[in-house]
């Protein structure tokens, strides 16, 4: 039941009908516009990082630490192209969300400040591995994947209003969470591979750390209740660790029919969960993508 408090001050209440509160400080209201201008620094960085400026490419850097052969827990090359999609969305949220109908917006207010820390954390860990800092692209994706944790868990709380926010706020941040979720993985073996952690044979600590990676997989599935977009990027992300196991250096069954295991528990757990979810919760003013 509403109070005299609730009513004046929309802000105050956690449902999906409280959708606009006014700005209350100055942060407030250059938050949409710092998340519009802290794209095109992160743009600039991953264009950076994939070579566009003459420079290395991330995958040759750091003597080739994050090549997609350097570690079994590695993706093949083509998962990279991931991030062609995540950027484009991001680029879409950033003007969606500074449009005078969705600046106010609680549930963008909520995220505002954590999507800007995401483009710098993004932007930080290219510069990062280019400059051959292999242990602090750690910490930065460690930084990163908790903050993209803190968005996925501010915007589960909330309905959004369409099925255009849906897909441009939760279904990218979800992919973003999801692809960080398997990069960080990945991260952290290149980084114990460069410092000489080499486990041989390495199929079984690869494989249990496949199995850490489901159980993050399905804790996600779960709190999202079935949300479609990190579940799909976690898929791509393990899918290509086992191509790059059953076709390439360092060659391994074992690993790659470990990762194809993972992404069906995943996916399984994903399609049950929201199966599952109260009935109409993913309508359009009711889930996320």
């Amino acid at each position: 039941m509403s109070t005299d408090t609730d009513r004046r001050d929309p802000a105050r209440r956690d449902t999906g009908g409280a959708r606009a509160a006014a700005p209350r400080s100055t942060a407030e209201r250059i938050r949409p516009w710092a998340v519009l201008i802290a794209l095109p620094a992160t743009l600039a960085m991953a264009a950076l990082g994939s070579g566009l400026f003459g420079g290395q490419e991330v995958q040759a850097s750091s003597s080739g630490a994050l090549s997609a052969d350097a570690t079994p827990l590695a993706p093949a090359t083509p998962a990279f192209s991931i991030w062609s999609v995540i950027y484009l969305g991001l680029a879409v949220y950033a003007v969606w969300q500074v449009l005078p109908r969705q600046r106010h917006d609680e549930r963008q207010r909520r995220i505002g400040w954590l999507a800007v820390a995401s483009l710098v954390l993004n932007a930080a860990w290219i510069l990062c591995a280019q400059a051959g800092l292999l242990p602090l692209t750690v910490v930065v994706i460690v930084l990163l994947l908790a903050v993209l944790l803190a968005i996925f868990e501010q915007l589960r709380r909330s309905r959004p209003g369409s099925w255009l926010e849906a897909v441009v706020v939760d279904g990218t941040f979800g992919l973003y969470l999801g692809w960080v979720s398997v990069a960080t993985v990945a991260n952290i073996a290149a980084w114990l591979a460069d410092a000489g952690v080499r486990p041989d044979p390495f199929e079984l600590p690869a494989v249990l750390v496949l199995a850490v990676v489901a159980l993050v997989g399905i804790a996600i599935a779960l709190r999202g209740r079935g949300r479609v977009s990190p579940a799909l990027a976690m898929l791509w992300g393990l899918s290509w660790i086992g191509v790059g196991r059953l076709t390439d250096q360092p060659a391994s069954d074992a690993v790659g029919f470990a990762a194809a295991a993972v992404c069906v528990v995943i996916g399984a757990v994903t399609v049950m969960a929201r199966l599952r979810a109260p009935r109409g919760i993913h309508r359009p003013l009711e889930g996320g993508a």
